[in-house]
Formats: structure tokens, sequence, C-alpha cells
């Protein structure tokens, strides 16, 4: 729902304007009609308010200067290297680099190799390791000659040059590496607790002074977005405010002794809008928010959006299991008790979601993996209000009956939002410019309801051929006469049958991509059903505690990697059925703007 706001104009002397835009901003219930960015954001001041901003967000976000982060990245950096130091080193063993720098001063040539273990050869040199396949080698002379010429046991050169690698003489030993990083890891928990000192001493200033600068940003935006009258004598501002909050502002500006006009805003004002919904519907307004907030003469989508949303989640999870584990885990991200950051304050959501799962998989007979429905333990009366009742043996003809549910759900959800889309339309544009609206909306519920009618009430051969017969010629003349009032019928006809090919062909295509929630919901139950059924085969017939451990591992693994890749599924699918489909045949564009109050911070 979309609160109504009211348009207010206000003109005050320039000596008076400051103090009155302070009044303004401690009342707080003002939007400020702002102008156009490209006249505003090149101000130098403001850029310079902005880049200041930036500066203490990103100073706030990695708690410390620059100077004490890249000291912590270097020393990390330092750490890195010296492990994959160490394990180049580790495969020689334990040395001493000191002798072997002694070794080369009395002459000696000391070179190191890899090759394959099978084509290593005893006389190219001392094999110090063995590992994965790999011998590794020292090629050891008193000679000062190189390599190529100092081997002097009839050993072939070329051979060892083709077949060994020479790898590059160790700095130290594993132990001295190790040793190393320990020094390391001493550095790093010292640069840590800098930062960390630095972070307790000086973030709550920070945060302040940020307050102070987004305070001083929209002080300066509104300034700019100020018309100077009267070679600057008046100062001429527009804002919005909503009507609940129309009194307290009103009564300000009597003591303020400002003139002001207040209007009802109209269609080219860009009113800002302020959603007015209950608790559950405000758990679905970030989805609103992903896709666009609406236009102040447009409807608030999120009272159907969140339900459907909802039922659309649940019949892709279809396993009550996986939703009383998301219920559990909304539950503790709602408390504080479990910090994820990407879902920080998405703990109600997500507990709708695992409630609205945990009821619809029960109904769709899914239990991790485990079909209820023909579990022979599971009480019958607990099976009475589940899905496969429904029909013949789970079956509407030669359909399963979640197919056929999904299909219908997607027919009534395109029906709500043509119905919507002609209510508003008509609201904003007038009737005679909806018609062709209508003359659809009439043609399609008109068709199914009395279809519906003949089957369950066997109403007379002869009455529903007149009822269609009526509700079709009405239709014709709204969609292919009457469209567009006022232009040449013959371009009217033209235009009907365009629209009646998108109609047709659209429609069609939305109805179907319901399917997959159907398809979504089997291929988690059926995902589940394996994982157990591998867990079972893991376990055998007089499963050791062996057995059993893995058993645990196969199927709590399977079933968190299941439950993963269905609520991926179960967000990213219905979000496009209300995003393309609901939306599309809505008419929602979604292009509004937030009602953002010029207040105190």
């Amino acid at each position: 729902m979309i609160t109504q706001m009211k348009k207010y104009t206000f003109l005050v002397f320039h000596r008076d304007y400051e103090t009155f835009l302070s009044q303004l901003r401690n009342l707080g219930v003002v939007h400020i009609r702002q102008k156009a960015a490209g006249l505003i954001e090149d101000n130098e001041t403001l850029q310079a308010e902005l880049q200041h901003e930036d500066e203490l967000r990103r100073l706030i976000k990695q708690g410390a200067p620059d100077q004490l982060i890249q000291e912590r990245t270097a020393i990390e950096q330092r750490i890195t290297d010296a492990k994959s130091a160490m394990q180049q080193a580790a495969v020689w063993g334990e040395f001493d680099p000191a002798r072997i720098e002694a070794l080369k001063k009395a002459g000696y040539s000391i070179r190191f190799f890899s090759c394959s273990a099978s084509a290593f050869q005893e006389e190219w040199g001392i094999a110090v390791n063995t590992i994965e396949g790999k011998t590794y080698f020292v090629n050891l002379d008193n000679s000062s000659k190189d390599l190529d010429n100092s081997i002097s046991r009839n050993i072939d050169n070329s051979e060892l040059f083709e077949k060994a690698t020479e790898i590059p003489q160790p700095e130290k030993s594993a132990a001295q590496w190790q040793t190393e990083i320990e020094h390391l890891n001493g550095l790093l928990a010292a640069a840590t607790a800098r930062i960390e000192a630095w972070r307790l001493a000086n973030m709550e200033k920070l945060q302040a002074e940020l307050k102070e600068a987004r305070q001083q940003i929209d002080w300066t935006r509104v300034q700019l977005s100020t018309d100077q009258l009267a070679d600057g004598a008046l100062c001429l501002v527009e804002g919005f405010c909503p009507i609940d909050k129309e009194p307290d502002l009103n009564a300000m500006l009597a003591k303020a002794e400002v003139y002001y006009e207040e209007t009802d805003p109209d269609a080219e004002d860009a009113t800002p809008i302020k959603l007015h919904n209950n608790w559950f519907v405000r758990l679905f307004e970030p989805l609103t928010g992903m896709y666009g907030w609406p236009n102040y003469n447009e409807f608030d989508p999120t009272p159907i959006l969140g339900p459907f949303f909802l039922l659309f989640f649940a019949l892709c999870i279809g396993d009550a299991g996986y939703g009383i584990l998301l219920t559990l885990i909304g539950y503790l991200i709602y408390k504080d008790k479990l910090k994820i950051e990407m879902f920080e304050g998405l703990g109600g959501i997500i507990m709708a979601l695992g409630v609205g799962s945990t009821v619809i998989g029960y109904l769709m007979g899914g239990f991790f993996g485990i079909d209820l429905f023909r579990a022979a333990w599971f009480p019958e009366w607990a099976k009475a209000p589940m899905f496969n009742n429904l029909g013949v043996n789970g079956k509407i003809g030669e359909y399963d009956v979640m197919m056929v549910l999904a299909i219908l759900i997607g027919v009534f959800h395109l029906i709500l939002a043509m119905t919507i889309k002609a209510v508003t339309y008509t609201k904003r544009n007038g009737f005679k410019a909806t018609v062709s609206t209508w003359g659809w909306l009439l043609l399609i519920v008109g068709g199914i309801a009395t279809a519906i009618l003949a089957m369950t009430l066997s109403l007379p051969t002869e009455v529903v051929k007149w009822t269609l017969i009526a509700i079709g010629a009405v239709s014709a003349l709204g969609i292919f006469v009457f469209n567009t009032p006022g232009r040449n019928p013959l371009i009217n006809i033209g235009a009907g049958l365009w629209d009646t090919y998108g109609m047709t062909t659209g429609l069609l295509g939305d109805v179907l991509s319901y399917i997959r929630l159907y398809a979504l919901g089997l291929a988690g139950g059926m995902l589940g059903a394996a994982f157990n059924q591998l867990g079972v085969q893991v376990l055998g017939e007089n499963p050791g505690i062996g057995a059993w451990i893995g058993f645990v591992v196969i199927v709590t693994f399977g079933h968190v990697l299941n439950l993963l890749m269905a609520c991926l599924g179960a967000f990213v699918h219905p979000l496009r059925l209300s995003f393309v489909e609901y939306f599309k045949n809505a008419g929602y564009e979604g292009n509004g703007k937030l009602y953002t109050p010029f207040k105190k911070q």
C-alpha cells in the first residue's frame, strides 16, 4: 500500500532560509524535491563532500589506515611464500645450507634435480627422496667444470637433461623455514593487534564523522535544489510530506511564519513513495526493491508478490524437513545468534519461507527425501490432507496432480495480474483508453468461468454456446474495434490482430513457465531420495561403526548440498515468475523513488 502524499512549495526570505532548513531537518518529515543529478552532482563542494564520505566508508569497512593494512598484507604474503618454500624444501629432507656452501667453496659442483621414479638412474646422482612417483636427487662432482663436461662415469648427459628437471637450490631447510614462519606469525599477530587497537580507538569517532558527512551532503543537495528568486532575496524549494505527518508540518510552518502552498501531487511531480504494509508484507519489500519501487500512481505489488513468492518458493523446495531447517536458520539469524553477512536483516523472511516450505512440503509428502505418502509407518490420518489424495492415484487424467496444480496456480496468477492492470490503467487513463485490456480480461476470465460452470453444474449445451458467443462478441469489439477510440477502425483492427498474436503466444508461454514449480520440487525430492538410498546401501544389512559413520556423512553431505541447490532454484525461479510473467501482465513499471525525508541522521 502506498501512503498518500501532499506536495508543498515553500517561499522563504533568504536571511531566514538556513534557520528554516534547520527546523525542517529537525522535524524530519519532508522529502525535498531535488533537481536532476546532472544539475547538482558536478558542483565542486558536493563532489568534495561525496569523496570525503567515500573515504570514511572505506576506512570504516577496512578497519584501519592503508599503512597498517598494507603492513599486515605484506606479512601475510611473506607467510604464504615461506610456506610454499617450506614445501619445496621438505622433499630434500633436513640439510644445512651452510655445509652446501662450504662444499662449493671446496670445488664441488652441487645441483638439484627431479625426475619420474621409473626414469631415475643411479649414476645420475644421490637419490634423496621419492614422493608421489617423483625422485628427487642431487648431482655431486668435485670438478669445477660445468655439469655438461664434468661427469666422468659414462653418464648420458642428453638423457639426464631430457628426463630430469633441474631445481634451484633451496635457500633454507624445511625446519629453518618453519622457524621463519613462526617468527612471521608473531609479526602478523602484532600487526593485527595494532589494527584492532586503532579500530577500538577510532571507530566510534569515524562513525560519528560519517554521520555528520551524510548530513552535510543532504544539506548541500537541498541548497543546490533551491531556486533563487528576486535577485536572491527569496528562496523557493519544493517537497513532499506523507498525509499522516501533515499536521506536524503545518504546525511547524505556522510558527515559522513561512509562506507555503499545499497541493495534491500530479502525474508530472515524480512524487516519492512510502510503503505502508503489515508486518508480513514488509518482509517481502526487499524483493520489490530488487526490481524497482512503484511510481506514486502505480499499485504497490508487494501484498501480492509476497504471498505468491512464498507459495512458489515452498513448491520448489517441496520438503517439510528442509522447511524446518530453514525456519531454524532464519530464527537464529533473526535473533542474531547466527551471523551471515549476506543474510543480515533477512532472518524474518527466511523464517517465513521456512514455515511455508514446511507446510507445503508436508502437503506434498516430502521429508528429507522420504515420500511420506508411500511410507507404511506414517499414519493414514496424517496422509489425508496431502496433494496425492487429489485425483486418481495422484493423477488428474494422465498428468501428475502437482503439474496440474502448478499450471492452475499460474493461470490464476496471470489472471490476477491482468485484472490489476485493467483496474490500474482505468484509474490512471480512464475507461476509454483501456477497452482492449478489459476485452482481453473478459475473454479469458469469462471463457474459463463458463467452462468451469459447464463442467460443475452441467449447464445445457445451448446455454454454454450462447454464453461463449456473447463473451466473444463483446470481447472482439473491445479488442478489434474500440481498442483506441477516435482512430481509424481499420487501423484498430490491424492493431487488434497484432495484439492477438502477441497475447496468444505470450500467454501460452507464460502459463507453461509455471511448470518449473513442479519440476524443481520433483527434482529436489528425487535427489534427496537418491542420497538416502546411497546411504542405505553403504549401511548394509549388518552395519558396523564404520558403516554408520559413512551413512551419516553421505546423508548429511547430500542433504546439505541438495538444500543449497534447492534454495538457489527456489529463489531465482519464483523471482523470475514474479518479475517477468506477473509484472509484465500486470503492467508494472517499477521506476519510482523511495520517500527519504530531509532529517538528521
